[in-house]
Formats: structure tokens, sequence, C-alpha cells
């Protein structure tokens, strides 16, 4: 789900910023400010550096996490390190939603991808929440499709496309329009984006050079460009 952004004034009152970034979060879409003031009240604010855990997969946490600032990497490990990024949330988004409707444990592993402001709402005062506001239910629902969604889309492109083939995507997925042509903002190495599609960094490395001899993308401190539209085929 992508994050949601808004305009914030210098020196604001945190508590209105909080009801402000909770009236963005679409699970608690066509709240009240009443409710929202519900909401807020059984909310903590918590900051991380950058690279800090903050689920683990296998935890038996129960709270949900909205980002209030900066960005994470949700992922799956192995025994051996080798890690496979599911998806990537910024401003807007929340994660660890699961844990509101099961008991089971983390499915998978977050980490700041920068230095992070969280809102967190556990279980017990989300049902609280709930019981008086039973549209939560829906838009709770509403959001877990768009995941479904999502991750029945990464399995097509994983069992379909050759490694070229996810590569184009994950970068075409990521890059948003701007003045000079599609950018990628964010931070990204070739190992990340080996993570992401399930390849060797030797292999995604390749494909970016060749990519950047034929002129369809160029990269300046890990800053992506695409200039043209990408080939079909490799």
């Amino acid at each position: 789900m992508e994050a949601l952004k808004y305009k914030q004034k210098p020196n604001a009152n945190p508590e209105a910023k909080m009801v402000k970034m909770l009236r963005n979060v679409p699970i608690f879409d066509n709240l009240s400010d009443d409710e929202l003031e519900a909401v807020k009240k059984c909310a903590v604010t918590r900051n991380f550096p950058k690279n800090s855990v903050i689920i683990n997969e296998g935890d038996s946490s129960d709270s949900l996490y909205i980002i209030l600032k900066g960005r994470v990497t949700i992922f799956l490990s192995d025994e051996n390190g080798k890690e496979v990024v599911l998806n990537s949330q910024g401003e807007g988004s929340y994660f660890g939603e699961l844990a509101l409707v099961d008991d089971d444990k983390r499915s998978a592993s977050v980490v700041t991808a920068e230095k992070s402001t969280f809102i967190v709402i556990s279980k017990a005062d989300f049902k609280k929440v709930l019981s008086s506001n039973p549209e939560l239910a829906f838009n709770l629902i509403r959001g877990l499709t768009h995941r479904v969604r999502d991750l029945t889309d990464n399995v097509r492109s994983l069992a379909l496309l050759d490694v070229y083939g996810r590569v184009a995507k994950t970068l075409l997925s990521l890059a948003e329009e701007k003045e000079d042509g599609l950018v990628i903002d964010m931070k990204l190495t070739q190992q990340d984006i080996a993570n992401r599609v399930g390849a060797s960094r030797e292999m995604v490395a390749k494909i970016l050079k060749d990519l950047t001899i034929g002129g369809y993308i160029s990269s300046d401190h890990k800053r992506i460009t695409i200039h043209e539209r990408l080939p079909s085929h490799y």
C-alpha cells in the first residue's frame, strides 16, 4: 500500500499531528473526530534510528505500527542469512496488522531503512476501539485484501518472469514521475534489488550495467533515473 503524504507546518502541535496522521491512514478512514481522539489516547509514539529491527519473524508481539516519519523494509530470511524483501513502506503506511486478528507469531521481519517515528497501538487497545467502531473491521479487511493482491503479484513475477523481467518490474514499481523522468529517490543498492527479485547481486549488477550503457537508466548517489522505456526482453 502506498504511503500517504501530508504537509506539516514547523513547530506544529504533536498531538494535532498525530490526529492528522491517523486520519490519513486507510484503516481509520471514515472515523469521526471523537473516534480518532479515542484512538489517539491509546496510541504511543516511538522513535528508532536507522537499521533498527522493529519486528523479528517469529516474534509474538501484538501491536500495530503506523509510520509517522521514515521508511521501513519488510523481509524474510533463512538460517543462513539470505534475505528476500517483500515490501518497503513510508509515511502513512502501517504494518503488523495481522497481530490484531490472530495470536500467531510474526510472519516477517521489519527493519528501519532510515531514522523513523511510529505510532504504536497494542492489540488490547485496538480491540477496545473496535468494539465501539465496527467500521474499523471492514477497513482492516480491505487493507489485508490489498496485501494479498500484492503478494499474489509478487508470486506471479517470481514464477513467470526471468531475472531481467523482475528487475525491470521492480525499477518501474519504485519509480515516481519527476521533471527529469522516472526517478527512484530511495537509496537502492544492487544487493537491495537482488533481495527484492530473488537473484544474485552479480546478475543484478550486470543487468543494471547493460541498461546504463544502453542509455535506459542512470544512477547518481544511489538515485536511479529511468530515461527511456525499458526493453521488454534482455
